[in-house]
């Protein structure tokens, strides 16, 4: 599981981005892979990869 930084969070469009602790790496989310959650801009989550047709997303995001 990778650790993270929400970047970006649009609640009305229901996505976001999540830059990775380890990378830097931004990584797309979508408001169905965040378990319930609700999450803003600064807060560190944990959360899973996964590649789908338009590249690598986050899922399985959670709160740290």
């Amino acid at each position: 599981m990778k650790t993270g930084t929400i970047k970006f969070f649009n609640d009305s469009k229901g996505f976001g981005f999540i830059t990775d602790t380890a990378s830097d790496k931004e990584y797309f989310v979508h408001i169905t892979a965040l378990n319930g959650q609700e999450v803003k801009e600064g807060d560190e989550v944990t959360f899973d990869i996964k590649e789908t047709p338009r590249g690598l997303n986050a899922v399985n995001v959670n709160l740290a």
